[in-house]
């Protein structure tokens, strides 16, 4: 065994193989334009934004990894970061193992980025990277929720809905990504983790089921996803807002 520390490298891996239906028929929802400018670039970018970021996993359609290779090639992305672009599989969780399966064996820091959600601000990705370098296995960007939520029994569509309980709003919050990991505690994840019909949607959940620690970060309001065409909109107005605010 080497006595050498271990080197630190941190890489992006972005799922973006789904057909983000519930925008509605058309383009695979990473590749609706924002701004002009497929959503999924938005999202790379983000992640190289950091500094710390050398390596962005995109994680293709099955079908589609030509495709996304040729749109990456056809952006301008930052220079100083390494781009890979891998065949996904039929589910979310199957997509973010196939790019942790390729990632290079000197990446110890991995995020896992939603590629709907392409206004992330640096600041956020180099907090949740900050966190995991300090030592938590798993870190996740969240935010106070602003409406108070209720459990109840679900029922059939447009029924009323009998309420069971309300959590109490202070001790809950809405994650978001880029979530942060120990390679190695999210690689095992991955291999002992069994999750059934669509698999993990929340990768910081199925490390929770390993019995690993979870800690939250601060998240940010512009870090929202992108899944309903009423999003769109906000998206669209937060990219014209930073366009008048930086020049760019």
């Amino acid at each position: 065994m080497s006595d050498q520390p271990r080197p630190s490298r941190t890489a992006a891996v972005v799922p973006a193989a789904g057909r983000g239906v519930r925008l509605g028929p058309g383009a695979p929802k990473a590749l609706r334009a924002l701004g002009g400018t497929p959503m999924l670039i938005h999202a790379v970018r983000a992640m190289a934004a950091s500094r710390s970021v050398s390596l962005v996993v995109v994680v293709a359609p099955p079908d589609g990894a030509p495709e996304v290779k040729h749109l990456l090639d056809a952006h301008a992305l930052p220079e100083r970061t390494d781009y890979l672009v891998v065949p996904g599989g039929d589910t979310r969780q199957e997509s973010v193992g196939l790019g942790l399966a390729a990632l290079p064996e000197d990446v110890s820091v991995v995020l896992v980025h939603d590629a709907a959600r392409p206004l992330v601000p640096v600041d956020t990705v180099d907090a949740v990277i900050e966190a995991v370098r300090d030592g938590a296995p798993a870190v996740v960007p969240a935010l106070p929720l602003a409406d108070t939520v209720k459990e109840v029994e679900p029922g059939a569509p447009g029924e009323p809905e009998p309420v069971l309980g309300t959590p109490e709003r202070a001790r809950l919050r809405a994650v978001q990504t880029p979530q942060g990991f120990d390679r190695e505690v999210l690689v095992r994840a991955h291999r002992e983790v069994a999750v059934d019909g669509e698999g993990a949607t929340d990768d910081a959940g199925m490390v929770e089921r390993l019995g690993e620690p979870v800690v939250v970060v601060a998240g940010h309001e512009e870090a929202f996803k992108v899944t309903r065409p009423l999003d769109l909109v906000l998206a669209e107005a937060v990219l014209a807002r930073r366009r008048a605010n930086d020049g760019f």
